[in-house]
Formats: C-alpha cells, sequence, structure tokens
C-alpha cells in the first residue's frame, strides 16, 4: 500500500541484470536514461499492479454483508477474511522485498502477479468461510511479492531526485486510492454479478500487468544482498497471527478468556524474539538499525496509525452503510467515493506541500483531519442519515491523502539505494501491519460492545442456541432472523440490534480518534521538520560506499 546515497552516475548498488532491463540506458540504477515516455510507461504499469493490490484490501467490505447471508459467517469470521490477506501480506512483505533484492525484482513482481490472479480465483469460487479465508491467505502471498517489488522498480527507475518525489507521490496516491475506490468498484460487480466477482475480476487484470511487465519493467537487484531469514519471516508471521487472533476472537470468547489471554501473551513473548532475533541476526529481514533514524521510525509508526484508521473505518462504516442506512452494496461505494475523491486530489499535491512547508507540519496536518473525522462519527446515531456523515468521510480522506506520500518519502529517503527492496517491503509492512490491526482491534472494539448490549436482553427469551449465535455473531445475522421472525417483535429486535451497532460503532471511532490523534502529537514532537527535496539532493552528493546521515539518531 525512496532516496538514496548515491545519484544517477554512481547508483551501482542497484544493476540491471541485462542489456535490454536498461531500456536504452546505460546509467546503472536501471532505467534512469530512458527516454520519459517509457519510465512513464513503467510506472504506469507499476500502479496498475499496485492498484489491484491495495483494491482488493478494501474491494471485498461492501461484499461482507453478503458472505454473512451466503457464507453464514459471523463477525470474526469476517474480519479473518479480511484479515487473514493482510497478516500473511504483512508478514512476508519483507521476505519478498530482500528476495527481489537477491534474485532479481522484476522476476518477484511477475511471480507475484501469477499467485495473486491464482489466489484470486480460488477466492471467487469458494464455498465456505474457512475456504474463503485460505484463498485469501494466499493471495497476501501474491500481494507480498507484488508492492515491495513496485517501489523498488520505481526507485532504481527514477534516480532524479525531483522526478523520483513525483513518482512516489504518484505511486503513494494509487495505493491511498486503491484502498478508497475498492467499495466502489466492489459495488458495482455486486450490483452486476455474484459475490465472487469481487476476487475474479483481479484475474483478466493481473494477466494484463504480468504480460506489460515481460516487455517494459526493467530487472534490478542488489549484487551485494544478504542471505533469506525464514527464521525471521516464521516468528513474524507466528506473533502477528497470534495477536490478531486473540484480538478478533476476544469478543466471542470474552477478553479474559485464558486462551485468549494466553495468545496475547505469547504473540507478545514471540513478537519479542523476533526482535531479538533481527537484532543480533548476521543477515536480519528487518534492519532494525533503520528505526535509529527519528526520520524513519516517526514516519513509519504516523503511516501505519493512518492505514489503521483507513482500513478500520472502512470496515466498519461499509457495514453502517448498509446494515444501519439500508443502503445496496452500489449504493454503499458511490457513498464512500468522497473519500477517494478526496485522496486522489490532495495525494500528488502534498509531495509539494510538503516541499513547501516541511514534513512535520503536513503529516501532523493529515493525522489531525483524520482524527476529527472519527471524533464526528461519534456522534452518528441510528436516525442519522448519509449526510450526517459526509463530512467525517471528507476529512479522513484529506487527511489520507496529505499523510500518505510524505510518509513513504521520509520512509524511502532515510535509506540507501542498495536497500530499495527491504526498505520498500518495510514501508508495506507498516501500511498491511497497520490495516490489519484497524479492523481487527476498532472491529473488535466494536463487536464486544454490540454483544455486551445484546446478550442481556436476549437472555429473557428462549431461543435455540444456533439462532442465538446468529444474532450475537453479527448485526447482519440480527436482521436477517428479524425478518422472519416478523410482526412487532421481529421490529424491536432490529431497532435494538442496529441501535446496539451503532453503539459499538461509537466506541471503535472514539478510540481510533484518540489513537490517532495522540500519535499525531508525538510526530509533531518527534518527526525532523525538513523538506523532502534538500535532503533528496543532499542524499546524491553521498558516495555508494557510504551511506548518507540521517542527522537525527
Amino acid at each position: 500500500m525512496s532516496t538514496f546515497v548515491s545519484g544517477p552516475e554512481s547508483a551501482g548498488a542497484s544493476r540491471p541484470e541485462s542489456p535490454e532491463a536498461t531500456l536504452g540506458s546505460g546509467t546503472p540504477g536501471g532505467s534512469a536514461g530512458a527516454p520519459i515516455r517509457d519510465r512513464r510507461l513503467i510506472l504506469a504499469v507499476l500502479c496498475v499492479s499496485l492498484l489491484l493490490v491495495s483494491l482488493d484490501n478494501t474491494i471485498l467490505n461492501v461484499a461482507l454483508p453478503v458472505i454473512v447471508r451466503t457464507l453464514h459467517a459471523s463477525s470474526s469470521s469476517l474480519q479473518w477474511i479480511v484479515d487473514s490477506y493482510a497478516i500473511v501480506f504483512a508478514g512476508l512483505l519483507l521476505v519478498a522485498g530482500s528476495l527481489g533484492d537477491r534474485v532479481g525484482r522484476k522476476w518477484v513482481f511477475m511471480a507475484g502477479l501469477v499467485i495473486f490472479s491464482a489466489g484470486s480465483a480460488v477466492s471467487a469460487f469458494s464455498g465456505s468461510a474457512d475456504r474463503l479465508i485460505a484463498a485469501r491467505a494466499f493471495m497476501g502471498v501474491g500481494g507480498a511479492a507484488i508492492m515491495p517489488s513496485t517501489l523498488s522498480i520505481l526507485t532504481s527507475t527514477f534516480t532524479e531526485a525531483r522526478e523520483r518525489a513525483r513518482a512516489i507521490g504518484i505511486w503513494s496516491g494509487t495505493t491511498g486510492l486503491g484502498v478508497a475506490v475498492g467499495p466502489v468498484v466492489g459495488g458495482w460487480l455486486l450490483a452486476h454479478f455474484w459475490w465472487g466477482s469481487v476476487f475474479l475480476v483481479n484475474v483478466p487484470i493481473a494477466a494484463v500487468g504480468l504480460f506489460a511487465a515481460v516487455w517494459l519493467v526493467p530487472n534490478s537487484k542488489n549484487p551485494d544482498t544478504k542471505r533469506p531469514d525464514p527464521i525471521g519471516a516464521a516468528l513474524s508471521i507466528v506473533g502477528m497471527g497470534l495477536l490478531l487472533w486473540g484480538i478478533i476472537e476476544a469478543p466471542d470468547r470474552s477478553w479474559t478468556s485464558p486462551l485468549i489471554l494466553g495468545a496475547v501473551a505469547a504473540a507478545v513473548v514471540v513478537l519479542a524474539a523476533f526482535m531479538t532475533w533481527e537484532r543480533h541476526s548476521s543477515h536480519p529481514m528487518l534492519e532494525v538499525s533503520f528505526f535509529a533514524s527519528r526520520r524513519f521510525s516517526a514516519a513509519m509508526g504516523a503511516m501505519g496509525l493512518v492505514m489503521f484508521a483507513l482500513m478500520g473505518g472502512l470496515f466498519l462504516l461499509t457495514q453502517y452503510l448498509q446494515f444501519s442506512l439500508g443502503y445496496t452494496a452500489f449504493q454503499t461505494g458511490l457513498r464512500i467515493a468522497p473519500i477517494a475523491a478526496v485522496l486522489l486530489v490532495v495525494a500528488p499535491l502534498s509531495s509539494l506541500v510538503d516541499h513547501i512547508v516541511g514534513t512535520k507540519p503536513v503529516v501532523f496536518g493529515g493525522m489531525a483531519f483524520i482524527a476529527l473525522g472519527f471524533a464526528l462519527l461519534t456522534r452518528v446515531t441510528v436516525h442519522d442519515g448519509y449526510m450526517d456523515v459526509l463530512p467525517a468521510f471528507l476529512l479522513i480522506g484529506l487527511g489520507t491523502g496529505l499523510a500518505f506520500a510524505p510518509c513513504t518519502e521520509s520512509v524511502m529517503g532515510s535509506l540507501p539505494i542498495e536497500q530499495a527492496g527491504v526498505g520498500a517491503a518495510t514501508n508495506g509492512a507498516a501500511l498491511q501491519t497497520g490495516g490489519a490491526l484497524g479492523v481487527g482491534v476498532l472491529g473488535s472494539l466494536l463487536n464486544t460492545r454490540y454483544q455486551d448490549r445484546l446478550v442481556p436482553v436476549l437472555a429473557h427469551y428462549k431461543m435455540p442456541e444456533s439462532i442465538l449465535h446468529m444474532i450475537t455473531g453479527s448485526l447482519g445475522g440480527a436482521l436477517s432472523v428479524s425478518q422472519k421472525i416478523g410482526g412487532v417483535l421481529g421490529t424491536n429486535l432490529a431497532n435494538f440490534a442496529r441501535q446496539s451497532f451503532v453503539s459499538g460503532l461509537d466506541l471503535a471511532v472514539t478510540v481510533g480518534a484518540v489513537v490517532v490523534g495522540t500519535a499525531g502529537l508525538v510526530v509533531l514532537i518527534v518527526l525532523p521538520n525538513r523538506s523532502a527535496q534538500p535532503e533528496l539532493d543532499q542524499s546524491q552528493e553521498s558516495t555508494p560506499e557510504t551511506p548518507a546521515p540521517t542527522g537525527e539518531n
């Protein structure tokens, strides 16, 4: 969902494997000397492929109510359908990034497109929630190969500082745009086809991207790359998986359940072991030393929390618009479109604003707008309409668009060019981890409040356990039961279930506003206030052997 220690004449750390990889350029770093038209075509192929991956983070959201009805999925199953993709994606990003540096970024990029399209096809025809969760996890493998490859190929293609900054701005806008327009595309598909179409649409687009990549995309790699780190990869996946399992399953099993507490405790131990291993390994998957730079670590944290808010918010709001306000999937997608529209306009301009006023005020302003948007959502009631939530949507889109590109540029601008693949993967890991935690944490808070309000009331009625589980499992299940019951009792059940859902939404967005707002204040203190462009130029004066000093350790 970059910059460098060497300029166009000295980026020797990232060499093309073959003459054709340079697109007619003798410049070592990829295709910096290629005609502008060729570089723009390369950027187009990379951005379309990236759009496919980022789109899949949210295109599923508007299909969740249909999946509830078709596959009888509970709220926790819905969270796993979304997060299984994100967990594998985040867990393998660093492995895929280093693999691209080692064997060739183009080959990893193309392999990712093949895996992603295969996983999409399997997802489209899944007959149960469990199968869909597994297929989505497989898609995450492909996404992990595609995302860092696009950014590392971009950075070795656009080696001139100002041009690279513009390209990263477009790349960042594509990432955010894909997340935002996913519900629109998904809604349109569901209005015309069955729910599996939200996955099957990926296959022809990936095929076109694969064909174009063969002819257009240059190959590059780091000849000095370290050997793979399978232990680090396994620890990161297991640790994140345990953490999210505990968060997602807590509403159903209770937050004080020994199983939940044990899973969270085990996650902390495994993630601590991961950090210890990476710190002492001779070939770490994640260079812990990167975090010594305040510019790198603050930007990474900010970007992860922006994605936390965006993904968590979209997960909640698509259900609110459909279940509570009664919109169809397509109508829901259209009503979320303002987030995408604002992102489309603001993201490319944010790099220019960053150059004028500096990174710190731009990123802080973006996070402040997101927090304000979430704060407005705390006022939502069951009697509100779309116009009551529209201002919040606009603020969330504005804030995300402002923060995304400057954060990405700060992360990549802190690293030497030979670390482009790992840097891009680390950047992507922050996005996916933040998004997975957003869906897991905010969704879990909503479900906890929803169930806490429903269960005491339902205890006064005698009903089969399966029906009780359907009502408490999700608002969609409660509405389905209320339709079957009918009459006054059915109407009362539907109304109370909606009230419980909105109460849970209020709790979730309150926490989201506090988290993002607090993080924004931390960014204001920690993130160095500097324009991206001067540091890019400074980095070009450094030699390939000596990384440019960050100056903010």
